[in-house]
């Protein structure tokens, strides 16, 4: 599976999880409680646009010094399932790059990459808005933590030299005859949400990936083979209801 095929399936499952959270309107949706009783409803959906940079960390770069950071961007869903607590799933579709950290062997490379991942997200503060009987006005501005797991689809290019690759770059054999190849992911990160309008929210967030993989650079062999490799992605994003 390339990057466009995962583009568009994510799209039409992305579709399909609107189409059902429309059809449940405000007033239909089924009342819960929390532990103390109080009431509330699940939802709603929000979709999620991004756009920020992506870092990577591994056998040749280990600092921000030697990192050639690409950009990123992603799409997702967000759905309220009790109050603080929501889940989603997004796709992410950036690049990385590396200089080596040691001179003398002077690799260096760029990928790129597309996630697809699920993941829990946790508010630090009680906004009293997702309650059905609100005590109070909605949190202006709401720190969260985040993790998940999800798979990344990769394609790496190395090479010999101390910057971004140009027109006469002679990249190296591939140490995988597989490219692009998978792996797992897990995520942890924290945000902060900032309320803009009753329907629309700004988020920051930064977050780092756990791989299952030591050819995110495609130098395992030539570098470190007992480590794995992981990134990071910071971006600002938009949420988005129209159902709320």
């Amino acid at each position: 599976m390339n990057f466009r095929q995962i583009f568009f399936s994510s799209l039409l499952l992305f579709a399909l999880v609107a189409q059902s959270a429309q059809a449940q309107s405000p007033e239909r949706r089924k009342r819960h409680f929390t532990n103390s009783a109080r009431p509330y409803h699940r939802g709603p959906l929000y979709f999620t646009l991004g756009g920020g940079a992506a870092f990577y960390n591994g056998d040749l770069a280990e600092s921000f010094a030697d990192n050639l950071p690409g950009p990123s961007g992603s799409i997702g869903v967000l759905y309220l399932v009790r109050p603080r607590v929501m889940v989603g799933s997004e796709l992410s579709l950036f690049k990385l790059g590396a200089k080596d950290q040691l001179p003398e062997r002077g690799y260096a490379f760029q990928g790129k990459n597309g996630a697809l991942t699920g993941f829990v997200r946790y508010e630090l503060v009680r906004d009293e808005s997702q309650f059905a009987d609100s005590r109070g006005s909605a949190a202006l501005i709401k720190p969260y933590v985040k993790a998940g797991a999800g798979f990344l689809l990769y394609t790496p290019e190395s090479y010999l030299g101390d910057g971004r690759p140009v027109p006469s770059t002679t990249f190296l054999t591939a140490e995988r005859n597989d490219y692009p190849a998978t792996a797992l992911i897990a995520p942890v990160g924290l945000g902060l949400v900032v309320r803009l309008l009753p329907n629309l929210n700004a988020t920051a967030e930064g977050s780092y990936y756990f791989t299952t993989t030591d050819h995110l650079d495609d130098i395992s062999q030539r570098g470190n083979a007992t480590r794995n490799d992981g990134f990071g992605l910071v971006e600002l994003k938009l949420e988005y209801s129209p159902w709320r």
